[in-house]
């Protein structure tokens, strides 16, 4: 497994990748506070590491770096991938949101790569891209979180190449998934974020080549499927399996077809031990290798299990567990939706872990790939969220504190926002499915959007029955999915239900403690969601007595999980355990593990 870590931290990239790429005169934009890593970030390297650690392959091209740009009447170069607004790409402007970003650049790209196709790949671009390549349409991509590749082969050509793509962002005038933007931030909403805000790359490929991989562990069966398809839905699929450098299983199958494979001696997932199988995957046509990468996967399952008592839990490896951990707002005040780096990245995760929690909530926004990857790695459990948007229905619908009975009131969203929806929520759950860190998902927040809920549980858990379903957290609560979900920041986080017999109980926000670190916040003043605490003593203390309260009501009340909210404070959200910035642990650090590690294990 170290070995494939390393490979994937650096893979083997080609000379053209290497050459030494412009520089400008560039400087982080505007005058809020900046992480250490966006302090010193180097704008001829950005996000230099391979973006798909669970599709690897050895040869690509990085196009991050400076780019130039138009928009509406300001020309000039932005560093890619990060966002238009944020600080970090140099630009830090608002726009107008009747206007577009052209981003264009000009590249060369190696003659071995045109010897066959090649894919242009990016992990997101915010909201609607319409791409060329030397003048001619490409393709046009709705969606700010769901990623792109596509063969542009067609359209390459020896020597200069330049790449155009446009780009316009609605933000929350429209009804994609948006998440916490607002046009006006403000409270609890956070700046627009438009444009390219994760890597993009080309990668030479064969005409035959793997355009999706699914990879599900089944515990009880000692066996990991695997589904490869195809571009052309050719080819033979052979997989082998290690356990560091040792092969311990393999398969073969045709492509597209589910390969299933049988495993001896398992070793199991989790946050404890957060063992990882290294896959190598080979697709031959006509006995000649056409594709190969490189992958891995955990031995694992989810699911609902009653416990000794009766009640119902839930179960990692058939056993119960307690989730406990942070809202994950995953928000940078340099980079704004991007981190500035990967150490920045993987930063916020390992804190997490080495404090004592188990889980994250990837509160209404998808993350890089990497993001995922440093999860499965370092074993945090990740509750992934839908990212919200069209909260037209939400806003006329009041969240109701138990079970709903009777028919689900009607939605005001358009049929164009619910196809939306669909496009985005299936795209998401595509992507993201290899992650053996997810185990529930969440389609809705706090009814903001929330629509034909119990279709949307259903169909989620058709798309994905290897994980829990939490159809609405903190929203209105209808009977389907696996698990029902309250928000209370009060004194006391109780549920306002007691044990059900059908549903999992879970405390999904509470906390929301605040904390005014002075030279580390966005703008002078801020707020706490529920108080604003004076010291760190006097903080830690409160967090102890609030973390007592759940540990209580873990069997008076059969709670199974518990998310405080939040990892960082987001610009004028002071409730952070860090500040903003990432520099400074608010709390006594020996308690707040303390208390925190005995919650996460209350179950064991």
């Amino acid at each position: 497994m170290k070995k494939f870590l390393l490979i994937v931290a650096a893979v083997i990239v080609v000379a053209a990748c290497t050459e030494k790429k412009q520089t400008y005169d560039w400087a982080p934009a505007g005058d809020h506070i900046l992480t250490s890593w966006g302090e010193n970030l180097d704008p001829t390297n950005v996000l230099p590491e391979y973006p798909r650690p669970q599709m690897v392959r050895e040869q690509w091209m990085n196009l991050n770096g400076f780019w130039d740009f138009r928009a509406f009447d300001t020309v000039g170069k932005i560093l890619v991938p990060f966002p238009f607004e944020s600080a970090l790409s140099g630009v830090g402007q608002r726009l107008r949101r009747d206007s577009v970003i052209i981003y264009s650049t000009k590249i060369t790209v190696p003659a071995s790569y045109l010897k066959d196709h090649v894919l242009l790949n990016c992990g997101g671009i915010d909201c609607v891209a319409e791409i060329k390549i030397n003048g001619e349409f490409v393709r046009k991509h709705v969606g700010g979180f769901t990623a792109i590749s596509e063969d542009v082969t067609k359209y390459l050509k020896k020597g200069e190449n330049e790449i155009v793509i446009k780009v316009t962002d609605a933000t929350d005038t429209g009804y994609q998934a948006v998440g916490k933007q607002r046009c006006e931030a403000s409270g609890i909403w956070y700046t627009p974020v438009s444009g390219i805000w994760q890597t993009i790359w080309l990668e030479p490929v064969s005409e035959t080549h793997i355009s999706n991989l699914r990879i599900t562990p089944y515990l009880d069966l000692e066996t990991f499927t695997v589904n490869a398809a195809t571009s052309t839905g050719k080819g033979t699929v052979e997989v082998k399996i290690f356990d560091g450098k040792k092969q311990v299983a393999s398969g073969k199958g045709e492509a597209g077809k589910d390969i299933n494979i049988k495993m001896k001696d398992l070793k199991l997932w989790t946050p404890d031990d957060p063992f990882l199988y290294d896959f190598k995957i080979t697709v031959k046509d006509g006995g000649k290798t056409v594709d190969r990468v490189k992958s891995y996967s955990a031995m694992r399952k989810v699911s609902v299990n009653q416990d000794g008592f009766g009640t119902l839990r839930i179960a990692l490896n058939n056993k119960p567990i307690f989730c406990f951990g942070p809202l994950d707002q995953g928000w940078w005040p340099d980079g704004l939706y991007t981190a500035p780096t990967d150490e920045a990245l993987e930063f916020d995760i390992r804190r997490t872990k080495e404090l004592g929690y188990n889980t994250i909530r990837k509160h209404v926004k998808v993350e890089p790939d990497r993001w995922y990857y440093h999860c499965d790695r370092l074993g945090v459990m990740v509750w992934q969220d839908m990212p919200s948007g069209d909260y037209s229905n939400g806003q006329t619908w009041e969240c109701a504190a138990d079970l709903r009975e009777g028919p689900e009131p009607e939605t005001t969203r358009s049929a164009e926002s619910q196809n939306q929806y669909w496009r985005d929520w299936y795209g998401i759950v595509n992507q993201l499915y290899n992650h053996p860190c997810i185990i529930v998902w969440v389609p809705f927040n706090e009814a903001w959007g929330q629509f034909h809920t119990m279709e949307i549980a259903t169909r989620t858990k058709l798309m994905d029955p290897t994980r829990l379903v939490n159809p609405a957290s903190g929203g209105n609560l209808m009977p389907c999915g696996d698990l029902i979900d309250f928000h209370n920041y009060r004194e006391n986080p109780l549920p306002f239900s007691y044990p059900h017999k059908d549903y999992v109980v879970v405390m999904g926000e509470f906390g929301g403690l605040g904390l005014r670190i002075p030279e580390h916040t966005w703008v002078d003043d801020g707020w706490g969601y529920r108080q604003m605490i004076g010291d760190s003593e006097t903080l830690t203390d409160k967090y102890v007595g609030l973390v007592k309260q759940i540990f209580k009501n873990v069997d008076q009340m059969a709670i199974s999980a518990a998310i405080y909210t939040q990892t960082t404070d987001c610009e004028t959200e002071l409730n952070g355990i860090f500040t903003y910035d990432r520099k400074v642990f608010k709390f006594n650090e020996e308690p707040f593990v303390e208390i925190n590690k005995r919650l996460s294990h209350s179950l064991d």
